[in-house]
């Protein structure tokens, strides 16, 4: 198994030292990052002000975006409509186009989910749509590990 080096959180693209999106080179050919919550606890699915159950009661979750992150949340849900697909395809994709994620860590709870997962193999997004996704970002803090 390859190691592991990088933290990879949701919308952390470019963290020094972790982001899968657009993860720095690695230190060592063959190492890969496993994402966790790829869909940044389902933030990249829906609208930015839109509560759900889950965003109500996650402690954890509420402290992990900043303001600056409706940029990209409001990006991915463009290019899904100019593309005329899900938004969890087009965030899907966006992680999978980074060439050190080996299997992004998935919290499907529907089998729709599931579904989205398989069907954002199939996409591939422009290198124009992956710099437009990725060009609000700024860099966050590592939260929850220490």
């Amino acid at each position: 198994m390859d190691p592991l080096r990088h933290h990879a959180g949701p919308l952390q693209p470019a963290q020094p030292g972790g982001g899968a999106r657009d993860a720095p080179p690695l230190p060592r050919p063959g190492d890969r990052v496993i994402p966790w919550s790829p869909l940044a606890r389902g933030r990249l699915t829906r609208d930015w002000g839109e509560q759900t159950e889950r965003s109500e009661s996650d402690a954890f979750g509420s402290i992990l975006y900043q303001d600056s992150d409706r940029q990209i949340v409001e990006r991915v849900a463009d290019v899904a409509d100019e593309r005329g697909v899900p938004r969890a395809h087009v965030a899907l994709a966006w992680l999978l186009s980074k060439r050190a994620v080996t299997a992004p860590i998935v919290g499907a709870t529907k089998l729709h989910h599931l579904e989205d997962a398989v069907s954002a193999v199939e996409l591939e997004l422009s290198p124009e749509e992956i710099a437009r996704l990725e060009e609000p970002y700024v860099p966050h803090a590592v939260a929850g590990f220490a």
